[in-house]
């Protein structure tokens, strides 16, 4: 007899499995893949840490959350400076002085803040209604034509005249010569993978792999006290209240043999709409790899259906009130803890996840 069943051998089921076992709960963990990890597995490919479901770099204010991640693995100094790529005109992201001196000429943050400003001011957008004038509104014409649009409406399936305005709300804009994409004080990749992470969280824990909860549901039940269920919410209550929908990912890669640079940076994006991915992965770079050869991942959005993998949550007025429904049952729960970004419908990065487990541990053994 387990005290937990965990469902999913991700990121939030290991923090959750580890925090149970040293205080003392016995737990067995499942998943329905061959591995555990969850969508932050990598997998070794001619020597190099290959992320295989798109790439994952750790970045967090939060002391005591780098603290705490920091007890499973050494991390390095990698810095997110992602390059986008429009018909071969090469740009810095986040947007930056170096992005408006390539795209204007400027030299100056007074001179890019008015080249943006007159943009805004021609467009006449006093309003916006829809993620295309939004983006214009924010940082003009030519970025958005350039740098936004094309992307976006890959990544979305949707003309970004018929998506909401909030998806952008907050672009990232900077007058200063920094192409480290995020603010956060704390980043970069852990040495040897995330791999290293959740093998050190699930040490001394049963784990079984390959196995689907909903065909051996009744039985795996059976086995514990209480089951902490880190998959889709609408897919736990047969999705009696309707669908809940994502955006999904397919990735191709790519061992390259007779190169051991291809791109020259971990992550371009590809902005034009006549691309059909919209980025490419280089994964040695995360680590600073020196191997002869390299591995590339060329991402394609697609629409998700029932049986593909979810990845984006579209939290659309439709699908958030769907969603409120299964989580009024879920709150009624008292043998079953949701969580992960599949259980609460809401799109996570790492430290979030790694927040909210503790915040779930601490509820769990408080009450």
């Amino acid at each position: 007899m387990y005290d937990y069943l965990i469902v999913g051998a991700g990121l939030f089921g290991s923090v959750f499995a580890y925090e149970a076992k040293k205080r003392g709960k016995k737990c067995l963990v499942i998943d329905k893949r061959d591995h555990i990890g969850g969508n932050i597995y990598t997998e070794e490919i001619e020597g190099i840490n290959v992320h295989k479901y798109g790439a994952h770099i750790f970045h967090t204010n939060n002391k005591k959350i780098w603290d705490y991640v920091n007890n499973f693995a050494e991390f390095n100094r990698y810095t997110n400076s992602p390059i986008a790529n429009y018909k071969g005109e090469l740009y810095n992201l986040p947007f930056n002085m170096n992005t408006f001196n390539k795209l204007w000429g400027v030299t100056t943050p007074a001179e890019a803040k008015q080249k943006i400003e007159e943009q805004k001011q021609a467009s006449g957008i006093n309003q916006p209604s829809n993620l295309e004038e939004q983006a214009i509104s924010l940082v003009g014409t030519d970025i958005y034509e350039k740098l936004i649009k094309g992307y976006t409406e890959k990544q979305w399936g949707r003309s970004a005249k018929e998506l909401p305005s909030f998806i952008i709300k907050r672009l990232p804009v900077r007058f200063t010569y920094d192409n480290n994409y995020f603010n956060d004080r704390y980043q970069g990749i852990p040495v040897g993978g995330y791999n290293v992470i959740i093998e050190k969280m699930l040490e001394g824990t049963d784990v079984r792999l390959n196995v689907d909860f909903f065909k051996e549901r009744e039985a795996l039940e059976s086995l514990a006290k209480k089951v902490v269920f880190t998959g889709m919410i609408d897919q736990y209550y047969d999705y009696q209240y309707g669908v809940l929908e994502y955006r999904s990912l397919q990735f191709e890669t790519k061992v390259i043999k007779d190169t051991d640079n291809f791109q020259g940076n971990a992550v371009v994006n590809y902005t034009d709409k006549e691309t059909p991915y919209t980025r490419v992965i280089e994964h040695k770079h995360f680590e600073f790899g020196t191997q002869d050869s390299t591995v590339i991942t060329e991402e394609y959005p697609m629409e998700w259906k029932p049986g593909d993998e979810p990845y984006y949550p579209i939290n659309d007025e439709k699908n958030n009130g769907v969603y409120k429904k299964y989580k009024d049952l879920a709150d009624n729960e008292t043998k079953v803890i949701f969580g992960g970004r599949l259980a609460t419908y809401k799109y996570y990065d790492m430290h979030q996840v790694i927040g909210a487990a503790l915040v779930t541990i601490d509820k769990e053994f408080t009450e």
